[in-house]
């Protein structure tokens, strides 16, 4: 007795249509989670440079020691691999504090854009880029097409805009930096639709009990690409006071 002759196949389908729904509302629930996260990651951000920029003992060490900013990005640097190569060991509230520890790290290294650019400029920037990532976040959460060929080409093309960018710091070239702005917009642009989907695939992998570090990695992924597309978009809409 074969299962057609055990299962009709109205009921058979019906079956398979439920289940597909109850997998796509649980990948929501799930994808909240990290959208949640993220945001209040950028909120962390945003109010800890705030902070450190009405802090006039902070901002003096900070621009009186330049070796300070180093140091941060090293810690910053630490932090991602911290998270991203140890999230199996780490349990979801220590993932989860180390993220939110990064988002303050990384507050105080981007305090200085506010005082270089005007804050109408970041704002319009932040609605530009806040636009541009929704857009290609639901494209990547939405399209039935596998982006892991693209994901391929954009982390090549990721390792190149970091190569010309420290050469760059030499050669002070404002044409290659241009150029490097509007390739880093392009990538990060494909990256967020690419880490869209990535996250929405393990998403569906996880079971209870990786809910919580699946979200905080998903999170750090979207936060990183939403920050880099919003100060690649500074370069062209910012205006300096």
């Amino acid at each position: 007795m074969n299962n057609n002759e055990i299962f009709p196949q109205g009921y058979s389908t019906a079956m398979q249509a439920e289940n597909e729904l109850s997998l796509s509302n649980y990948i929501a629930r799930v994808m909240r989670r990290v959208y949640g996260k993220m945001s209040l990651g950028l909120l962390v951000t945003a109010l800890t440079s705030f902070a450190v920029l009405s802090s006039p003992s902070i901002m003096s060490v900070l621009f009186s020691h330049q070796a300070v900013f180093w140091v941060l990005m090293a810690v910053e640097l630490g932090l991602v691999i911290a998270i991203s190569a140890a999230i199996n060991k780490l349990s979801t509230a220590t993932a989860t504090a180390l993220f939110y520890l990064y988002s303050v790290v990384n507050g105080i290294v981007l305090t200085p854009i506010f005082m270089v650019y005007t804050m109408s400029s970041i704002g319009f920037t932040f609605l530009i880029t806040s636009l541009t990532f929704g857009a290609m976040t639901i494209f990547g959460y939405v399209t039935k097409q596998d982006l892991t060929k693209f994901g391929a080409i954009l982390f090549m093309g990721l390792i190149g805009l970091i190569i010309c960018s420290l050469v760059n710091i030499f050669l002070q070239s404002s044409a290659l930096e241009w150029g490097i702005s509007i390739v880093g917009v392009l990538i990060f642009v494909g990256l967020t639709a690419w880490d869209t989907q990535k996250i929405k695939e393990m998403a569906s992998m996880a079971d209870q009990s990786q809910v919580g570090k699946v979200a905080t990695l998903g999170a750090l992924s979207l936060y990183l690409d939403f920050i880099n597309l919003f100060l690649y978009l500074l370069r062209f809409f910012g205006s300096r006071d």
